[in-house]
């Protein structure tokens, strides 16, 4: 019998992307000189990163940059009028500065608009948000998807089971959905056939499961050469509808955020690959622009070295994949 072992790929984004779309002030640090409310909204609860990591981050490094400060919470539950309602009771109850990653990209131009009439600055977080922001950091999209295609090629010329892909999106109302998606094509058009390609709505794995089914009965499973999963909770979802369908031996699928659950199904031999993104690294900055601009004063202009891959063995299983 042969024996498996895992090697790990650390498909590490260590390359965070701030850009400034208001007037900037010094290159000094943001201090904690006053004290103010600080609103942050996030889009959902099925991606696990959110409530796990984000939120505890920022509201972290809010207090030490600002230990007189306050953070005011609220979850959109992948509603948009939800969280519209959600930013004008922040703005009503007085909260001068607004981190902001919008459950629709689209969706809320008018409350940011309301926002800026109102005095109150916002800045998008990993979701480039439409209207008048102060600023935006997020990760490079292009590159996590690049790692994703990157990846499902490498294991398809591995496990030579044919060129057949199908594409698991994510929510067409995030604009990172088709900014991972333009990366992962990037490398795969032309060495894989793109047989099916799916909109997850709301990032959910239920919904996943219900278009992994669909591929799965127009296709035939043993016709599927693998499948890039935008994130981790849609990597879940495929996976399920494998499962369901009665399929032992599953094609590699990808992954993104590093998710507990994720590396369990790594090390089970359920999912190829994740990629890693270092959420404290965007924390720190979206917190230290909610600062600068409740202090009065710019976000600066920071860019890191870009992504990279990097490859180690070890047995840790985060970041990984399962290797025949």
């Amino acid at each position: 019998m042969r024996t498996r072992t895992l090697h790990v790929v650390a498909a590490l984004v260590v390359g965070l992307l701030t850009v400034p779309l208001a007037a900037c002030g010094g290159d000094d640090e943001a201090g904690g000189g006053d004290s103010f409310m600080v609103g942050l909204l996030l889009p959902n609860r099925v991606t696990p990163r959110w409530e796990q990591s984000d939120k505890p981050l920022i509201e972290q490094h809010l207090r030490q940059l600002c230990p007189g400060c306050t953070m005011v919470y609220a979850n959109a539950e992948n509603d948009a009028a939800r969280q519209r309602e959600q930013m004008i009771s922040m703005i009503t109850k007085g909260v001068e500065v607004l981190i902001l990653d919008p459950a629709d990209s689209k969706a809320l131009r008018s409350p940011i608009q309301e926002a800026r009439r109102a005095g109150v600055p916002v800045v998008a977080y990993d979701r480039l948000a439409e209207g008048p922001i102060s600023g935006f950091v997020s990760f490079d999209g292009d590159q996590v998807g690049r790692l994703q295609g990157e990846a499902i090629l490498k294991a398809m010329r591995e496990r030579r089971n044919g060129r057949t892909v199908v594409m698991m999106n994510g929510d067409p109302s995030s604009a990172n959905a088709a900014w991972f998606r333009k990366g992962a094509l990037s490398v795969i058009a032309g060495k894989a056939k793109i047989a099916r390609s799916y909109d997850t709505v709301g990032w959910s794995p239920e919904n996943a499961h219900a278009n992994m089914t669909a591929a799965i009965s127009a296709l035939g499973a043993d016709r599927i050469s693998g499948v890039v999963a935008a994130n981790d909770a849609i990597a879940a979802g495929v996976v399920s509808a494998f499962k369901n369908a009665g399929v032992r031996e599953l094609p590699p699928i990808t992954g993104q955020d590093a998710d507990l659950e994720a590396a369990r199904r790594i090390v089970a031999g359920e999912q190829y690959m994740t990629v890693y993104k270092p959420f404290e690294k965007e924390a720190a900055a979206a917190a230290a622009m909610a600062v600068a601009l409740g202090n009065g004063e710019g976000p600066t202009r920071s860019r890191r070295r870009p992504p990279t891959v990097r490859r180690t063995r070890t047995s840790r299983p985060s970041c990984s994949r399962r290797e025949r």
